[in-house]
């Protein structure tokens, strides 16, 4: 096993990745809410999220009233960039901030850069939240856990990616959902879904209405779930005895969350580590399918 940031699939973890995890959650906040408020808005709040991108998490080109802006979270060079086609760059050293002075000096930098946008200043879907501009409590960022982070995400961009070619029918991109810092693609059947029950910490009920108002199967990574992050899968609605079908080995399902995990760890240490991740992929989507009733002759390629 080794250990260095470069590897194919690099160890996820380290002392301070705990504490950097929270700090660059709170900071994707910021730049994810940048996105929402200038994006006309898009069925299941796909005009949210951020991307995986070569040197972290970026917004993509985002659309503003003096031209187009991208934000990007890089973390080889760590800096948040924030690049017009208009108006010139800016950077936003991750280095001695905490979410306070990060969310300050991006949104003054913005401001140099004449993007007017207002954002509502609170984090969401988390237990306990601090205004982003009050919030001196989270400032730790260990660029070594960031990088190794980043290097799962390349690779669970690029399975979770090959697996969303699959489907024929409605599918979301692959893409970076701040609420819960996790990287997701979702196939629906293209039937209407019950209402959610809603109950999201620091989130209105409404908003997990649009997300789940059609039946869906939903995959992606999370650096929860394990000690190094979890490949991860769920069914809304859940169907009768989806917990009870049968998922590669390593992989098992969490009554506490509603979803199929597969440990990172099991993945990186997996002879065919693609073979496993794809396995468990197709696996979760079947017993989503088949036991929902899904036309699958006619979603399927």
């Amino acid at each position: 096993m080794s250990n260095e940031v470069g590897d194919a699939w690099p160890v996820v973890g380290g002392d301070d990745w705990p504490a950097t995890w929270e700090t660059v959650q709170l900071w994707t906040q910021v730049v994810g809410k940048v996105r929402m408020a200038l994006e006309p808005a898009v069925n299941h709040w796909w005009h949210v999220p951020l991307y995986v991108s070569v040197r972290g998490l970026s917004t993509g080109l985002v659309h503003t009233s003096t031209g187009g802006l991208e934000m990007e979270l890089d973390v080889g060079h760590e800096v948040l960039a924030l690049r017009t086609t208009r108006r010139g760059d800016r950077t936003v050293p991750f280095e001695g901030q905490t979410v306070a002075s990060f969310h300050d000096a991006t949104m003054a930098a913005l401001s140099e850069l004449d993007v007017d946008v207002a954002i509502l200043p609170l984090p969401v879907e988390l237990p306990a939240v601090i205004p982003f501009a009050e919030d001196t409590q989270h400032g730790t960022y260990d660029g070594d856990s960031m990088r190794r982070f980043h290097g799962a995400l390349l690779q669970a961009d690029r399975l979770l990616r090959t697996f969303r070619a699959r489907f024929g029918g409605k599918a979301s991109p692959v893409h970076f959902f701040w609420g819960a810092f996790d990287l997701a693609t979702t196939r629906f059947s293209g039937r209407d879904a019950p209402l959610h029950p809603g109950g999201v910490p620091n989130c209105p009920d409404w908003v997990m209405h649009e997300a789940y108002s059609h039946e869906l199967h939903s995959c992606g990574f999370w650096p929860g779930g394990s000690d190094e992050g979890s490949f991860y899968a769920y069914a809304y609605p859940e169907p009768a005895s989806f917990a009870e079908w049968t998922v590669p080995q390593g992989a098992s399902y969490d009554a506490a969350l509603g979803e199929f995990l597969l440990p990172y760890r099991a993945v990186r240490e997996a002879d065919d580590p693609d073979a496993l991740v794809l396995a468990f992929l197709q696996a979760t989507y079947d017993a989503t399918a088949e036991l929902g009733a899904w036309d699958r002759a006619s979603l399927e390629r």
